[in-house]
């Protein structure tokens, strides 16, 4: 069934006061027959490919939702970036506040003025999803906790996420507390920019406390899914359960997002069928080199007639199984340039197109610095040559 957008709209209001997500029959089809195919037990989903953001599939994937402790993900990024700059290293010792040893929830029960490094917390928050944990990071990194809200929305609006409002660390349900699938997908894989990140989300299972607290990964798909990386479960009465897992094979590096199913094992089940299917059909592939097709532009004016030419290859583009060898890459060059030309400075632009779809395009640089020619330059030039000397090409 295909719905008129006032009736989309129609029953978007009323969902949004009954508490229930429409799920569009007609959405739920990708182009691709094989995604089309797809069965999901949840009200939203995505498939993005991590380094080039390209989705691979989706169904309802805008539709703002509660993403119960998936909110983590926004806090131990925000974590990450601390440490980048500085603020405190691993081995930093923490100290858990009275707010933080109040959350209820997912816990591993730290009480008021408990120290643990920040290599620990990292642990409870990535493996056992601990609220209060999360919460001790977030006043590390802000101060308070209402602080690192406004620091998690200001990150979200940054990272281009539309549908997306926190009002806690933790990912406990509350009001203005939303997010969409595609909004996580961009978080996970900005997250997971961080290479330490799989230190921590491809555990299964740890201790604290010189093994009196035991931490078991709420995210199963590390022990039993090939290649899995990560990332993060959620789960709450608002919403549901929610996943947002990502795995790596052969170059391919997948996240899955699946929110709002009504168990644990349906998410798990979702997210295990998008990756399957991206898997299956997607691979990555680097263009060609363009060393034969490369040449020299013409200098006007300079003590040099040409420039040679430099490039450097972008990431690998993501294409069907199959259509690897329908990869073309058109040089669009200069027919000239004026001098002075810099090192670096762009000549042309290789377009990478399938099919006459344009899939990107990376810049064609200078590889040398040429300068321009004056009186004093020619005449060096002109009795070099009289003496036998080569002159600049």
């Amino acid at each position: 069934m295909t719905f008129h957008p006032l009736q989309r709209a129609a029953v978007c209001l009323l969902a949004f006061f009954i508490g229930a997500v429409p799920v569009w029959a007609d959405e739920a089809t990708n182009k691709d027959p094989a995604a089309a195919g797809l069965r999901l037990e949840c009200k939203s989903a995505i498939l993005m490919e991590q380094t080039t953001g390209q989705v691979l599939y989706e169904m309802d994937a805008d539709v703002p939702m509660p993403p119960a402790s998936i909110t983590k993900i926004m806090t131990l990024l925000l974590t990450f970036e601390a440490m980048e700059q500085g603020k405190f290293q691993y081995d930093t010792v923490l100290s858990c506040s009275e707010h933080a040893a109040s959350m209820g929830g997912s816990q591993i029960w730290l009480e008021p003025g408990e120290e643990m490094t920040v290599d620990e917390i990292l642990r409870a928050t990535f493996i056992s999803s601990a609220n209060d944990a999360a919460v001790v990071l977030a006043e590390a990194v802000a101060g308070s906790e209402d602080t690192f809200v406004s620091m998690m929305n200001e990150k979200a609006k940054e990272l281009g996420m539309e549908n997306t409002h926190f009002s806690n660390a933790t990912g406990l349900d509350a009001q203005e507390h939303y997010s969409t699938a595609r909004d996580i997908a961009l978080m996970s894989a900005a997250l997971l920019k961080y290479p330490d990140v799989t230190r921590y989300s491809t555990v299964w299972m740890d201790s604290l406390r010189g093994g009196q607290t035991e931490l078991v990964n709420t995210n199963k798909m590390v022990r039993f899914y090939n290649g899995a990386t990560g990332l993060k479960t959620g789960t709450t009465d608002g919403a549901g359960s929610c996943l947002s897992a990502s795995a790596q094979r052969d170059g391919l590096s997948l996240i899955a997002v699946s929110l709002g199913s009504d168990t644990s094992a349906q998410r798990f089940a979702s997210c295990r069928t998008l990756l399957d299917y991206g898997f299956a059909n997607y691979v990555t592939v680097q263009p060609p080199s363009l060393e034969e097709q490369l040449t020299p532009v013409p200098v006007l004016h300079g003590v040099q007639r040409q420039v040679e030419l430099d490039y450097d290859l972008p990431p690998s583009f993501v294409m069907k199984r199959g259509e690897e060898n329908s990869l073309e890459q058109q040089v669009q060059l200069a027919e000239n340039v004026e001098a002075p030309v810099e090192k670096g400075q762009q000549l042309g632009t290789v377009v990478v197109s399938k099919g006459g779809t344009v899939l990107g395009e990376y810049p064609v640089k200078a590889k040398v610095d040429v300068e321009k020619i004056d009186f004093g330059k020619g005449m060096g030039i002109l009795f070099g040559s009289l003496l036998g000397k080569q002159p600049p090409q």
